[in-house]
């Protein structure tokens, strides 16, 4: 593991500077029957990103010679200082893990060669074992990561031919607290925050999604470029910790 740090000079409830990311931890191989898998962790968030594939596609898709990418968020109950239901229990998904498992697909969906596969499915599950903010996009950064690792066991067993991954994603969140810009903020930090993003960039440079509302207040144009920077600092910083994976 590597220590990330910047040169911002407010010092943090954790000790973090603001634009400085937690600690990023990685255990590879978690689910061994998995194509890929990791255990991502940002400090004390922790998501278990498992990826298989399997035949066919959806309805939408069949003939069309093409393959799809989907993916499934959930809470598990003892992730959260106060147990979560299982959703699977009352028979009914919450809306923020439908809204999350779109935002992974979309996501993954934006650097992955669907083509390639033919008519199959790759399915990432993101399970999040300990929740301290930031989930969403810890389960982008590990759903990345676990892709990359099925993506080379599928080359090496000729399950594809060429690489599928066209370019690397990120996603880092980030706070406004009045004044500076806070990326990758615990739960605490996210409920004292006036607004919320939730930033997933391309390692080429390109923008994939801005999730984000102003929660006390509105935000002004220079906060929103601040935030903006400080996302794109952040990013490089996860991107520099993948590559010490390789």
């Amino acid at each position: 593991m590597t220590s990330l740090a910047s040169a911002r000079e407010e010092v943090r409830c954790d000790g973090r500077l603001a634009e400085t990311i937690r600690q990023p931890a990685v255990v590879p191989n978690i689910f061994p029957f998995a194509d890929g898998s990791v255990l991502f962790s940002l400090g004390n968030t922790r998501v278990l990103c498992a990826v298989t594939l399997t035949p066919g596609v959806p309805s939408f898709l069949r003939g069309k010679k093409t393959g799809w990418l989907t993916a499934e968020y959930a809470m598990l109950p003892a992730a959260t200082t106060v147990r979560t239901p299982r959703e699977v229990v009352s028979y009914k998904r919450s809306g923020r893990s439908i809204e999350i498992s779109r935002l992974i697909g979309r996501s993954l969906r934006t650097v992955v060669c669907l083509d390639a596969l033919g008519e199959k499915t790759i399915t990432i599950d993101c399970d999040v074992l300990q929740a301290d903010g930031g989930t969403r996009t810890a389960s982008i950064c590990g759903a990345f990561l676990a892709l990359r690792a099925a993506e080379a066991r599928w080359l090496s067993d000729g399950t594809i031919t060429a690489p599928i991954l066209i370019d690397e994603i990120a996603a880092i969140s980030v706070g406004w607290n009045g004044s500076s810009a806070l990326v990758d903020m615990n739960f605490g930090e996210d409920s004292a925050t006036i607004a919320d993003f939730n930033i997933v960039l391309a390692r080429s440079g390109g923008i994939i999604e801005v999730q984000g509302s102003a929660e006390k207040k509105p935000v002004d144009w220079g906060a929103y470029q601040k935030i903006m920077s400080s996302a794109q600092s952040a990013i490089k910083n996860v991107f520099a910790f993948y590559d010490t994976l390789a």
